[in-house]
Protein backbone atom coordinates (compact mmCIF):
# COMPACT_ATOMS: atom_id res chain seq x y z
CA UNK A 1 0.00 0.00 0.00
CA UNK A 2 1.58 3.41 -1.00
CA UNK A 3 1.57 6.17 1.55
CA UNK A 4 1.67 10.02 2.37
CA UNK A 5 4.91 11.32 3.76
CA UNK A 6 4.21 14.94 5.48
CA UNK A 7 7.61 16.92 5.46
CA UNK A 8 7.71 19.44 8.68
CA UNK A 9 5.60 17.56 11.74
CA UNK A 10 7.05 19.21 14.20
CA UNK A 11 5.95 22.19 13.44
CA UNK A 12 2.68 24.80 13.76
CA UNK A 13 0.42 23.08 11.59
CA UNK A 14 2.22 19.21 10.82
CA UNK A 15 1.13 17.60 13.75
CA UNK A 16 -2.56 18.50 13.51
CA UNK A 17 -2.70 17.23 10.08
CA UNK A 18 -0.82 13.96 11.31
CA UNK A 19 -2.81 13.74 14.45
CA UNK A 20 -6.20 13.28 11.98
CA UNK A 21 -4.08 10.00 9.59
CA UNK A 22 -2.15 7.76 11.76
CA UNK A 23 -1.00 6.05 8.33
CA UNK A 24 1.04 9.51 6.93
CA UNK A 25 4.44 8.85 7.64
CA UNK A 26 6.29 12.12 9.17
CA UNK A 27 9.41 12.78 7.55
CA UNK A 28 11.79 15.29 9.07
CA UNK A 29 15.15 16.12 11.58
CA UNK A 30 12.94 17.11 14.78
CA UNK A 31 10.44 14.62 15.67
CA UNK A 32 6.74 15.19 15.72
CA UNK A 33 5.15 16.08 19.43
CA UNK A 34 4.85 12.94 21.71
CA UNK A 35 0.90 12.73 21.27
CA UNK A 36 1.40 12.31 17.26
CA UNK A 37 1.98 8.26 17.23
CA UNK A 38 2.86 8.54 13.47
CA UNK A 39 6.09 6.56 12.11
CA UNK A 40 8.95 9.19 11.60
CA UNK A 41 12.20 8.98 9.89
CA UNK A 42 14.62 10.97 10.68
CA UNK A 43 16.09 13.32 7.88
CA UNK A 44 19.35 15.64 9.17
CA UNK A 45 18.67 17.36 5.90
CA UNK A 46 16.78 17.59 2.40
CA UNK A 47 20.19 16.43 1.23
CA UNK A 48 19.69 13.22 2.83
CA UNK A 49 16.59 12.27 0.40
CA UNK A 50 18.03 9.44 -0.87
CA UNK A 51 16.96 7.76 2.41
CA UNK A 52 13.76 7.67 0.95
CA UNK A 53 14.58 5.41 -2.10
CA UNK A 54 13.46 2.41 -1.02
CA UNK A 55 10.06 3.41 1.01
CA UNK A 56 6.88 3.60 -1.34
CA UNK A 57 5.32 6.27 -1.11
CA UNK A 58 3.03 8.47 -3.43
CA UNK A 59 1.86 11.85 -1.50
CA UNK A 60 3.45 14.54 0.05
CA UNK A 61 2.63 17.44 2.49
CA UNK A 62 5.68 19.64 2.61
CA UNK A 63 5.58 21.83 5.32
CA UNK A 64 9.46 23.12 5.93
CA UNK A 65 9.79 26.92 5.35
CA UNK A 66 9.03 29.92 7.49
CA UNK A 67 5.92 31.73 7.66
CA UNK A 68 8.52 34.75 10.45
CA UNK A 69 7.68 37.39 8.28
CA UNK A 70 9.24 40.39 10.18
CA UNK A 71 12.10 37.94 10.51
CA UNK A 72 12.24 37.24 6.55
CA UNK A 73 11.79 41.09 5.78
CA UNK A 74 14.79 42.23 7.66
CA UNK A 75 17.36 39.90 6.39
CA UNK A 76 18.46 39.29 2.70
CA UNK A 77 18.62 35.74 2.40
CA UNK A 78 16.46 34.41 5.02
CA UNK A 79 12.95 33.98 2.38
CA UNK A 80 15.00 32.43 -0.28
CA UNK A 81 17.11 29.69 2.33
CA UNK A 82 14.20 28.59 4.43
CA UNK A 83 11.01 28.59 1.48
CA UNK A 84 12.54 28.82 -1.46
CA UNK A 85 15.44 26.61 -1.61
CA UNK A 86 14.14 23.12 0.46
CA UNK A 87 11.24 23.48 -1.87
CA UNK A 88 13.74 23.23 -5.12
CA UNK A 89 15.83 20.30 -3.43
CA UNK A 90 12.54 18.21 -2.74
CA UNK A 91 10.82 18.54 -6.13
CA UNK A 92 14.12 18.11 -7.84
CA UNK A 93 14.20 14.74 -5.96
CA UNK A 94 10.49 13.92 -6.44
CA UNK A 95 10.46 14.66 -10.04
CA UNK A 96 12.06 11.23 -10.64
CA UNK A 97 9.35 9.61 -7.79
CA UNK A 98 6.14 9.28 -9.79
CA UNK A 99 4.09 11.21 -7.46
CA UNK A 100 0.62 11.21 -7.28
CA UNK A 101 0.58 14.62 -5.85
CA UNK A 102 2.49 17.19 -3.87
CA UNK A 103 1.04 19.79 -1.58
CA UNK A 104 2.69 22.81 -0.44
CA UNK A 105 1.87 26.29 1.17
CA UNK A 106 2.18 30.09 0.57
CA UNK A 107 0.28 32.90 1.39
CA UNK A 108 -2.93 35.10 0.44
CA UNK A 109 -0.70 38.01 0.85
CA UNK A 110 0.55 37.46 -2.37
CA UNK A 111 -2.71 39.23 -3.68
CA UNK A 112 -2.45 42.72 -4.69
CA UNK A 113 -3.94 44.55 -1.53
CA UNK A 114 -4.74 47.81 -3.68
CA UNK A 115 -6.37 46.27 -6.26
CA UNK A 116 -8.54 42.93 -5.53
CA UNK A 117 -12.06 42.55 -4.66
CA UNK A 118 -13.66 40.75 -1.94
CA UNK A 119 -13.82 37.76 -1.46
CA UNK A 120 -10.95 37.26 -2.93
CA UNK A 121 -10.49 34.68 -5.53
CA UNK A 122 -7.80 32.59 -7.10
CA UNK A 123 -8.08 34.36 -10.34
CA UNK A 124 -7.48 37.90 -8.68
CA UNK A 125 -4.02 39.94 -9.87
CA UNK A 126 -0.87 39.41 -7.60
CA UNK A 127 1.69 41.34 -6.44
CA UNK A 128 4.70 39.79 -5.52
CA UNK A 129 7.12 42.35 -4.84
CA UNK A 130 5.33 44.13 -1.53
CA UNK A 131 8.19 42.37 0.65
CA UNK A 132 10.57 39.49 0.73
CA UNK A 133 8.32 37.33 2.71
CA UNK A 134 5.71 37.93 -0.06
CA UNK A 135 8.26 37.38 -2.41
CA UNK A 136 9.78 34.01 -1.11
CA UNK A 137 5.97 32.64 -1.69
CA UNK A 138 5.63 33.52 -4.91
CA UNK A 139 9.09 32.21 -6.08
CA UNK A 140 8.23 28.98 -3.91
CA UNK A 141 5.02 28.33 -6.56
CA UNK A 142 6.80 29.30 -9.74
CA UNK A 143 9.71 26.29 -8.31
CA UNK A 144 6.15 24.19 -8.46
CA UNK A 145 5.13 25.15 -11.97
CA UNK A 146 8.52 24.58 -12.75
CA UNK A 147 7.99 21.20 -12.11
CA UNK A 148 4.53 20.78 -12.13
CA UNK A 149 5.08 18.17 -15.72
CA UNK A 150 7.03 15.89 -13.49
CA UNK A 151 5.33 16.16 -10.12
CA UNK A 152 1.57 16.86 -10.01
CA UNK A 153 0.73 19.25 -7.30
CA UNK A 154 -1.31 21.74 -5.16
CA UNK A 155 0.00 25.15 -4.04
CA UNK A 156 -2.35 26.00 -0.93
CA UNK A 157 -2.42 30.04 -0.59
CA UNK A 158 -3.33 29.94 3.23
CA UNK A 159 -5.34 32.83 5.14
CA UNK A 160 -4.72 33.82 8.76
CA UNK A 161 -4.37 30.17 10.48
CA UNK A 162 -4.47 30.23 14.30
CA UNK A 163 -4.88 27.19 16.58
CA UNK A 164 -3.26 25.94 19.90
CA UNK A 165 0.71 25.29 19.46
CA UNK A 166 3.53 24.63 22.48
CA UNK A 167 5.74 26.49 19.51
CA UNK A 168 7.25 30.22 20.19
CA UNK A 169 5.75 32.01 16.89
CA UNK A 170 4.98 35.10 15.27
CA UNK A 171 1.22 34.04 14.69
CA UNK A 172 -1.16 36.58 16.48
CA UNK A 173 -3.49 33.97 18.55
CA UNK A 174 -0.98 31.65 20.43
CA UNK A 175 1.32 34.42 21.05
CA UNK A 176 -1.62 36.33 22.83
CA UNK A 177 -2.88 33.16 24.02
CA UNK A 178 0.87 32.37 25.81
CA UNK A 179 0.50 36.01 26.95
CA UNK A 180 -2.83 35.82 28.85
CA UNK A 181 -1.08 32.59 30.75
CA UNK A 182 2.37 34.32 31.32
CA UNK A 183 1.61 38.28 31.64
CA UNK A 184 -0.14 40.25 33.67
CA UNK A 185 -0.52 42.68 30.44
CA UNK A 186 -1.59 41.58 27.16
CA UNK A 187 -0.95 43.93 24.36
CA UNK A 188 -1.66 43.45 20.87
CA UNK A 189 -0.12 46.49 17.79
CA UNK A 190 -3.95 46.57 16.57
CA UNK A 191 -7.41 45.34 16.90
CA UNK A 192 -8.76 47.27 13.61
CA UNK A 193 -7.82 44.70 10.70
CA UNK A 194 -10.33 42.55 9.78
CA UNK A 195 -9.12 38.84 7.89
CA UNK A 196 -10.26 35.81 7.06
CA UNK A 197 -9.03 33.39 10.23
CA UNK A 198 -9.41 29.43 10.08
CA UNK A 199 -8.90 27.23 12.70
CA UNK A 200 -5.94 24.49 12.15
CA UNK A 201 -8.45 21.66 12.23
CA UNK A 202 -10.66 22.87 9.93
CA UNK A 203 -7.42 23.49 7.59
CA UNK A 204 -5.95 20.12 8.13
CA UNK A 205 -9.40 18.70 7.44
CA UNK A 206 -8.77 20.68 3.87
CA UNK A 207 -5.55 19.69 2.85
CA UNK A 208 -6.45 15.78 3.56
CA UNK A 209 -9.53 16.14 1.46
CA UNK A 210 -6.90 18.13 -1.22
CA UNK A 211 -4.47 15.68 -1.27
CA UNK A 212 -6.89 12.78 -2.23
CA UNK A 213 -8.74 14.84 -4.77
CA UNK A 214 -7.54 14.79 -8.63
CA UNK A 215 -7.06 18.42 -8.39
CA UNK A 216 -3.63 19.99 -9.58
CA UNK A 217 -3.05 23.82 -9.90
CA UNK A 218 -3.13 27.01 -7.26
CA UNK A 219 -6.35 27.07 -4.67
CA UNK A 220 -7.54 29.14 -1.62
CA UNK A 221 -7.94 27.88 1.84
CA UNK A 222 -9.60 29.81 4.35
CA UNK A 223 -13.30 30.14 5.89
CA UNK A 224 -14.55 32.46 3.71
CA UNK A 225 -15.95 34.35 7.14
CA UNK A 226 -14.49 37.78 8.00
CA UNK A 227 -13.36 38.50 11.75
CA UNK A 228 -12.34 41.42 13.46
CA UNK A 229 -9.25 41.33 15.72
CA UNK A 230 -11.36 43.29 18.06
CA UNK A 231 -13.87 40.21 17.96
CA UNK A 232 -11.27 37.83 18.91
CA UNK A 233 -9.78 40.26 21.37
CA UNK A 234 -13.13 40.29 22.98
CA UNK A 235 -13.99 36.62 23.04
CA UNK A 236 -10.20 35.76 24.40
CA UNK A 237 -11.66 38.29 27.36
CA UNK A 238 -14.57 36.20 28.10
CA UNK A 239 -12.67 32.95 28.20
CA UNK A 240 -9.93 34.09 30.44
CA UNK A 241 -10.83 37.07 32.20
CA UNK A 242 -7.74 39.02 31.45
CA UNK A 243 -8.11 42.85 29.59
CA UNK A 244 -6.26 42.99 25.90
CA UNK A 245 -4.80 46.62 25.34
CA UNK A 246 -4.51 47.51 21.37
CA UNK A 247 -1.96 50.21 21.15
CA UNK A 248 -3.65 51.08 17.77
CA UNK A 249 -0.04 51.18 16.03
CA UNK A 250 -0.01 51.33 11.99
CA UNK A 251 -0.61 47.50 9.79
CA UNK A 252 0.66 46.42 7.14
CA UNK A 253 -1.26 44.07 5.01
CA UNK A 254 -4.73 45.12 3.94
CA UNK A 255 -7.39 46.09 6.52
CA UNK A 256 -9.83 43.74 5.16
CA UNK A 257 -9.72 40.12 3.54
CA UNK A 258 -11.93 37.91 3.71
CA UNK A 259 -11.08 34.73 1.09
CA UNK A 260 -13.37 33.00 -1.68
CA UNK A 261 -13.60 29.21 -0.70
CA UNK A 262 -15.98 28.51 -3.82
CA UNK A 263 -13.35 26.33 -5.68
CA UNK A 264 -12.20 24.30 -2.70
CA UNK A 265 -15.52 23.60 -1.81
CA UNK A 266 -16.56 22.64 -5.34
CA UNK A 267 -13.46 20.50 -5.54
CA UNK A 268 -13.77 18.75 -2.27
CA UNK A 269 -17.24 19.29 -0.53
CA UNK A 270 -15.24 20.64 2.35
CA UNK A 271 -16.79 23.35 4.63
CA UNK A 272 -15.47 24.95 8.24
CA UNK A 273 -16.70 23.22 10.74
CA UNK A 274 -15.16 25.81 14.03
CA UNK A 275 -16.84 29.50 13.48
CA UNK A 276 -14.22 31.86 15.46
CA UNK A 277 -15.86 31.35 18.86
CA UNK A 278 -15.72 27.75 18.76
CA UNK A 279 -12.01 27.74 17.48
CA UNK A 280 -10.84 30.06 20.18
CA UNK A 281 -12.26 28.15 22.85
CA UNK A 282 -10.72 24.99 22.17
CA UNK A 283 -7.29 26.60 20.96
CA UNK A 284 -7.39 28.20 24.71
CA UNK A 285 -8.47 24.79 26.65
CA UNK A 286 -6.20 23.08 24.79
CA UNK A 287 -3.34 25.70 25.66
CA UNK A 288 -4.46 26.26 29.09
CA UNK A 289 -4.39 22.90 29.66
CA UNK A 290 0.02 23.03 28.79
CA UNK A 291 0.46 25.21 31.98
CA UNK A 292 -0.82 22.70 34.01
CA UNK A 293 1.86 20.10 32.92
Amino acid sequence: MSKTLLFGGSGFFGPVILSKDSSIISVGRTQPPQECKNKHIQLDNLNQLNKLDNLDFDKVIFLIGSSNHHEINLKNNMGIDLNVYPLNTALSYFAKRKLKKFICFTTILIYDQKKFKMPVGENQELNPFINKYVFSKYLSEQVVKYYSKSVPSIIVRLSNIYGYTRLRRPDLVPTIMQDIFEKNEVKIWSDKPKRDFIFIEDAADAVLKLINSSFEGVINLGTGKISSLKQICEIIESLSGKKIVSENNEVSGPMEFVTDISKLTKITGWKPKYDITAGLKKTYEIMKSYYKD
